[in-house]
């Protein structure tokens, strides 16, 4: 079942342009292997053919899942972010309160994620375990480690 997620104009952007990227571009390529793999002849025995179908179903299948979830993306006015609370798009600083490890995290949607950017998707466990929080709130997040504390320094967009 698809559910709306909410994008960045850039990560909205970069949507739409794999969904181009991958039909425009890389369906061509794959439907002339087809039929160069049809040339070579008997398609029950012929390797290539087999490879090129496998690839398109991928492909295909991809492209249908990015269109379904572009159906269901909607665009937030960065702008209008409210900061009093965690909400998707924040920006936070927590603070690890065992160990005193400081981090900020901004929450974003699942495709828009990237862990080397300091971005997590909304659906992870500790974004889902800092919304609604607000400032000096102390999170309870599971953990592989266990459930770890974070207390919430500071929220931005």
């Amino acid at each position: 079942m698809s559910q709306t997620a909410y994008y960045t104009e850039e990560g909205l952007q970069n949507l739409k342009d794999e969904i181009y990227q991958l039909e425009h571009v890389e369906r061509p390529k794959v439907s002339a292997q087809i039929g160069a793999a049809i040339d070579l002849g008997d398609l029950s025995e012929n390797a290539e053919y087999h490879a090129a179908k496998e690839v398109q179903g991928i492909m295909e299948a991809k492209i249908s899942d990015l269109k379904n979830k572009l159906a269901y993306a909607r665009l937030i006015d960065e702008s209008q972010v409210d900061t009093s609370k965690v909400l998707a798009l924040s920006k936070v600083k927590i603070k690890n309160v065992k160990n005193g490890f400081e981090v900020s995290y901004t929450l974003v949607a699942e495709n828009e994620a990237d862990l080397k950017l300091k971005k997590i998707s909304i659906e992870s466990p500790i974004a889902k375990g800092l919304l609604g929080k607000v400032v000096g709130d102390i999170a309870e997040i599971n953990t592989p480690a266990g459930v770890t504390e974070f207390k919430i320094l500071e929220i931005t967009r």
